[in-house]
């Protein structure tokens, strides 16, 4: 059963460590940390992606900034409370990590599969240049009842096509995770940079 819930959701990552171990939360005595992770994109340019990984995958009192990973696992979203408010945290969790000696040319780097519900009314619109856009929020089963909300973003054809999917829908998704930096406006003075992360969708299936 445990197994089968896994295959709804599979992220394959491949990028350059570019932060020290900072310590997240233990269960059950096992320790877990976070790392950011560079992975390039096609146009040169990078997403930093946050991953989680046990203590016990790797010596995390070691310092690997400038290594290069193989990490494969899930992507997972957790709610935390802040000013009054829910934000939802997402992470790549590390089920494997397997040090490379550099980035492998023409390799997949990103890739991500999730199979799930639709759980919020797709938001559909156009960019001033006319670019469709659709922002997605599935639902993704995990084992012990709980589920991960992952944001997703669709374009052009994909776009119309999720433009039309109903709240409750079974979705499939293939792409890849990326990083998005805005600014949180806090009150009319103060504002902040943040980084959001989605799944930039290539390809998509849908059922009612």
């Amino acid at each position: 059963m445990a197994d089968k819930v896994i295959e709804n959701n599979q992220v394959s990552m491949i990028g350059e460590i570019v932060s020290e171990f900072t310590f997240s939360h233990e269960v059950f005595g096992e320790g877990f940390y976070m790392l950011d992770l560079s992975v390039r994109r096609l146009s040169d340019s990078a997403d930093i992606i946050p991953v989680m990984i046990s203590e016990r995958l790797v010596d995390v009192t070691e310092d690997y900034v400038g290594e290069f990973i193989r990490v494969s696992g899930q992507f997972r979203s957790y709610n935390r409370h802040e000013e009054k408010k829910n934000r939802l945290v997402l992470s790549v969790f590390a089920r494997e990590l397997e040090f490379i000696d550099e980035e492998v040319e023409n390799a997949k780097t990103n890739q991500i599969f999730l199979d799930g519900y639709i759980c919020k009314t797709p938001v559909y619109r156009k960019t001033p240049l006319g670019r469709e856009i659709a922002d997605l929020l599935i639902a993704v089963n995990r084992p012990y009842g709980k589920s991960d909300y992952i944001p997703c973003i669709c374009w052009g054809r994909n776009a119309r096509f999720a433009s039309s999917f109903e709240v409750g829908g079974h979705a499939q998704i293939w792409g890849r995770i990326q990083s998005r930096e805005y600014v949180k406006k806090l009150d009319e003075f103060e504002s902040e940079k943040r980084v959001a992360y989605e799944v930039s969708v290539s390809k998509l299936d849908y059922e009612d």
